[in-house]
């Protein structure tokens, strides 16, 4: 009877302690949490960003603190997207997202606006002046404005103020870090500027016309100096007819345009009837490259990065007007 006794008193002992240091392991772990707000598996910052050119700035400004996740890839129109159930889960699984808003992302608003009750859901072009952006004509009743910011790298510069400064606010253990990797980005955007408007420079007055099948060039076009016409508006998802095909075959003929260009996220058909009507009338046309307008180039590539793309197109737009 002692003996049971003694085995049980043992036992009680034993399960006591073992609850003891069950609950001082969760204190400690607990502990070490505290004021730690990356959730990712690695203890990295979840992100998923819209746009391929937002996941950059994503990647460039968070480092090895984050995990990036682009929804949109290559040849991606995020004018006509809609998410898809892998996307939501990606959304709904990120401790932060990142999008570009001025309704680039038209289909999604729903989506941001269930998300932002229980984690950031960022617009990069917030921190934007209202007064620098441009209007977009082609939505009935007006008020809306021309998404396509990141064609002008001092807008875009901006985007990255906003990456930086939501980092800082949800890991302010690495505040120092994201002061630090956005500077040397900006400084890499700064020299990216500088070189666009270098280049555009070497193309002739009369010859600085950008002519694309939608019209995604305007903030391009203002900041470094070309006229754009475009045969769509500024979204997509608004129809061309043959009175718009018309018109810009005149522009082409009249103006004795040599080259347009077709993009990687708009189909090819519609440029090139504007191309064959110009040829009907005695005038030649050639397509001067691809460019990336609303998507960037394949990954692992250097268009598939935003500063790899803009040079892209600089480049191509300068061996073709030149």
């Amino acid at each position: 009877m002692k003996k049971t006794a003694k085995t049980n008193s043992a036992m009680r002992r034993f399960i006591m302690t073992l609850l003891f240091l069950t609950v001082s392991a969760i204190a400690l772990a607990a502990c070490g949490s505290e004021g730690n707000t990356m959730t990712g598996g690695d203890g990295k910052i979840v992100v998923t960003a819209t746009t391929g050119m937002i996941a950059d700035i994503a990647a460039e400004v968070g480092g090895d603190r984050v995990s990036v996740t682009g929804l949109m890839g290559p040849g991606i129109d995020p004018h006509l997207y809609k998410a898809s159930q892998g996307d939501v889960k990606k959304l709904d699984g990120a401790d932060i997202i990142f999008y570009n808003g001025l309704h680039l992302e038209g289909k999604m608003g729903e989506i941001f606006e269930k998300l932002e009750n229980s984690k950031p859901v960022v617009a990069v072009s917030k921190y934007i002046d209202e007064s620098l952006l441009h209007g977009d004509s082609s939505v009935a009743g007006g008020g809306t404005h021309d998404p396509h910011i990141w064609f002008d790298v001092k807008l875009w510069m901006s985007a990255v103020e906003v990456v930086r400064d939501t980092f800082k606010e949800k890991d302010a253990a690495g505040a120092d870090y994201y002061e630090t990797q956005a500077a040397a980005y900006l400084a890499e955007l700064e020299e990216l500027d500088a070189y666009a408007i270098q280049q555009i420079a070497q193309i002739p007055e009369k010859s600085r016309i950008l002519v694309t099948a939608h019209d995604a060039f305007g903030y391009f076009g203002e900041a470094y100096g070309l006229q754009v016409k475009g045969l769509q508006g500024m979204n997509t998802m608004s129809e061309y007819g043959s009175k718009d095909v018309s018109k810009l075959r005149d522009f082409l003929v009249e103006n004795e345009i040599n080259a347009v260009f077709i993009e990687s996220s708009v189909s090819s058909k519609s440029i090139e009837s504007v191309i064959e009507g110009a040829k009907e009338l005695g005038h030649e046309v050639k397509i001067g490259g691809q460019l990336y307008s609303d998507a960037m180039g394949d990954p692992g590539t250097v268009e598939g990065t935003y500063i790899g793309m803009v040079r892209h197109n600089v480049d191509t737009i300068v061996s073709a007007l030149k």
